[in-house]
């Protein structure tokens, strides 16, 4: 049903890729030395090692090992935004969002060790919101509509929360440890969540009662969860060596595996859905694998 064509990129961390160009340019490595931004928000920070990243349009978001938070404009040079969110022994920003609020705003979405989750402006990056919760929050995910925000951490209790407010209003119960992952269907209806016990639970945000599917990984965590655009796919990542890509219109049955070898640093689809990319994290073999979909006269629902 599925095939495979790949083709291989040697990719350093200091290196921005277009898919559409073939070409790489220097870019990324602005992140990893010191920085400096004028203005009354931003603070100097020393070399950066990155934890976390996330794009949408034209804003690009990372998150670094001691609670650094760094915003840059993929068409102007530069920084536009960086600071220390904490300094505690939790400093670690675990995940990144840019989304769209529910009044079309957009926001940045930081989660920390420190048991905490802030709001930021897209625009003036200032600090709209902090929502405290009772253990570390590993992963975050603001739903299509702006308004429902999933939170994930060291608890094998998963909860929905109001994006606005950060009141939580319903819990998600059935994971046996800690998550890390989690994405939303386009469609607003459906969310999966990824974790430690090596499943990827699926749930109906209307009936919270029990998940509607599990998937299950082979060996590891899962770290890693992507939707296409179009919704038609999820793609489900390993902290190794496996991503497990699932038809949703076959009600998450039929599914390919890509077996490849290296830690899995992380993935995305291209827009267009013809596109899965995978970066591979090793000191030697670090590279981004591109993974384009096949479509032939007796495959037409072939992918990767």
């Amino acid at each position: 049903m599925m095939c495979i064509l790949c083709k291989i990129t040697q990719l350093c961390i200091g290196h921005h890729y277009s898919s559409v160009a073939k070409k790489y340019s220097m870019w990324l490595n602005q992140l990893l030395q010191p920085q400096q931004r004028t203005g009354l928000l931003s603070k100097s920070l020393s070399r950066v090692q990155i934890s976390t990243m996330a794009v949408k349009e034209n804003l690009m978001v990372a998150g670094g090992f001691q609670g650094e938070l760094i915003c840059m404009y993929l068409n102007q040079p530069g920084v536009a935004f960086c600071t220390r969110i904490t300094t505690g022994e939790n400093a670690i920003t675990n995940a990144v969002d840019v989304y769209h609020s529910h009044n079309g705003s957009m926001r940045i979405m930081v989660a920390n060790n420190d048991a905490q989750i802030r709001v930021f402006d897209a625009e003036t990056f200032a600090s709209l919101n902090t929502f405290s919760f009772d253990w570390s929050v590993n992963n975050t995910s603001v739903s299509p509509d702006g308004k429902l925000l999933a939170v994930l951490g060291d608890s094998a209790e998963c909860l929905i929360a109001d994006a606005n407010s950060g009141k939580v209003t319903g819990s998600l119960k059935g994971h046996l440890d800690y998550s890390f992952a989690s994405a939303w269907h386009p469609n607003g209806q459906i969310l999966a969540t990824g974790n430690q016990d090596t499943t990827c639970r699926l749930w109906d945000i209307r009936n919270l009662t029990q998940s509607l599917a599990v998937l299950k990984g082979n060996m590891g965590a899962v770290r890693g969860l992507k939707f296409t655009s179009d919704g038609r796919f999820l793609a489900m990542a390993e902290p190794a060596d496996f991503v497990h890509v699932f038809d949703t219109q076959s009600d998450y049955v039929k599914c390919q595996e890509i077996d490849i070898f290296g830690e899995i640093a992380g993935m995305s689809f291209s827009p267009d859905t013809e596109a899965l990319f995978i970066g591979i994290a090793d000191r030697t073999y670090g590279s981004l694998l591109e993974f384009n979909r096949r479509h032939c006269n007796f495959y037409l629902d072939s992918i990767f």
